[in-house]
């Protein structure tokens, strides 16, 4: 009876200890192995991104799709404008308690990876990513050949160009056999003064524009574009030595100052009588721009009758689209366990199609998976039609904005030297010789 008794506990205390598990976490799921039960605990990740107004809420609705279909992770989220998420992220990464993956700005991804704060995500991606499926990936590749972020959304540069003011002056369209020489040439037919008098004529009167040829603006969507088809460019490939002294770049500038000494281009003092350096296109007051993908958003909110072609070519005809890869980054110094649960969020938005084709729909950036980004959702999506076509084919010649560990610093330096040729007050010769060298001191004093 005691050996029969004995049993009966046993029994009655396996019991009780199943309907216990059963009542537990529904997060926690339990496995049988060799007799043995383990349970795999959740997992709690903090995801960090920049606000975007209405894409606030779309990402959160992914982020809660994403949590149903992993119950073992947790998802709290750090969310800003633009420049204070920035700013407190700088200031968690100096305290070792910034987000487990976080939504970079592309031109900022080098400068996590060169300061140790980017995990290396390339065994990652070479075993859970066929990379011939997405763009861009390659935009994130250090100069030591490792991938440091996964991009969420791709902005590309193209010639956007308003088709009301081309029809008007008789112009035609621009296509891909267009030089910057050509651009040139019709942006002069494109820009009016106060009296419709155009560039071309005699008495055209260049402090008096009233619709300029091509606004000019950043190194992304003004000089850079420029600078590379010109044979030009600022760093080297290991991007730690200065460029910007060439022959090349004096050609580039050259063609840029005589742009905006004729008044066919917007210059630095143009720009300020506009609420913003972004507003003379999608204002009807320039007939063309360079323009990243966004730039889609602000044209068809005014309702401008506006295209899109590929950016023209150089002397020796080279082209250069310039790149922006925004991008998920795993931070280095999370747990491994909290790391990895954070590139499954990762892989869950780069790989699941109906997560890209959601976030596509928003029509903020040309979508990271090949298959969405070729398909009618994106090219033929919106309520007027344009040639989507250009953003894909760009990316036959794109590339970064030599972005490193001191992008912004370098930038700085060179934006100062360009603004006083922009201005007319000094050379191109002494201004690019200025910039090299100061740059060239930015990147020793950070690398050597």
């Amino acid at each position: 009876m005691k050996k029969i008794g004995t049993g009966l506990c046993l029994s009655g205390l396996l019991l009780m200890s199943a309907w216990l598990t059963g009542c537990s976490n529904d997060a926690e799921s339990s496995t049988e192995d060799g007799g043995n039960t383990t349970k795999e605990e959740v997992v709690e990740i903090k995801l960090g991104y920049y606000s975007s107004g209405s894409a606030d809420e779309k990402m959160e609705e992914l982020i809660q799709k994403f949590e149903e279909a992993h119950p073992n992770i947790d998802v709290t989220t750090q969310n800003a404008p633009y420049q204070q998420f920035f700013q407190k992220l700088d200031t968690q990464i100096a305290g070792n308690n910034a987000p487990d993956v976080w939504l970079s700005d592309g031109v900022l991804v080098q400068k996590y990876a060169e300061r140790g704060a980017a995990k290396d995500l390339t065994e990652w991606i070479e075993s859970d990513l066929n990379q011939d499926d997405y763009y861009g990936l390659d935009f994130n590749k250090g100069s030591d050949g490792k991938y440091y972020a996964v991009p969420q959304g791709i902005q590309i540069g193209a010639l956007f160009y308003n088709k009301d003011m081309f029809d008007a002056a008789g112009v035609d369209y621009p296509d891909e056999s267009w030089t910057w020489e050509q651009l040139k040439e019709a942006g002069a037919k494109l820009t009016l003064d106060g009296q419709d008098r155009t560039a071309d004529d005699s008495e055209f009167d260049k402090k008096s524009v009233k619709q300029y040829g091509l606004t000019f603006f950043n190194i992304t969507e003004g000089w850079m574009p420029v600078l590379k088809s010109f044979g030009g460019g600022v760093l080297d490939e290991d991007l730690k030595e200065s460029l910007i002294d060439s022959e090349e770049n004096k050609e580039a500038m050259n063609w840029i100052v005589d742009g905006m000494e004729r008044g066919i281009l917007t210059d630095p003092s143009d720009l300020q009588s506009f609420q913003s350096p972004m507003s003379p296109f999608p204002s009807g007051t320039a007939a063309m721009r360079i323009g990243i993908y966004a730039r889609v958003l602000a044209a068809n909110e005014t309702g401008i009758n506006y295209d899109v072609s590929v950016l023209p070519k150089g002397p020796n005809g080279d082209r250069f689209a310039p790149v922006i890869a925004n991008s998920w980054i795993v931070n280095e110094n999370s747990s491994d366990e909290k790391a990895e649960a954070a590139w499954e969020w990762v892989k869950y938005w780069v790989t699941e199609d109906e997560v890209q084709k959601e976030w596509a729909e928003l029509g903020e950036a040309v979508p990271v998976k090949k298959s969405v980004a070729n398909s009618d959702l994106f090219l033929n999506s919106g309520e007027q039609s344009i040639n989507k076509q250009a953003f894909l084919d760009s990316f036959e010649f794109a590339g970064t904005l030599d972005t490193n560990a001191v992008w912004s610093e370098w930038l700085q330096k060179f934006n100062e030297n360009a603004d006083q040729v922009f201005l007319g007050e000094t050379s191109v010769e002494d201004a690019l010789k200025q910039a090299d060298e100061e740059v060239q001191k930015v990147l020793d004093d950070f690398y050597e």
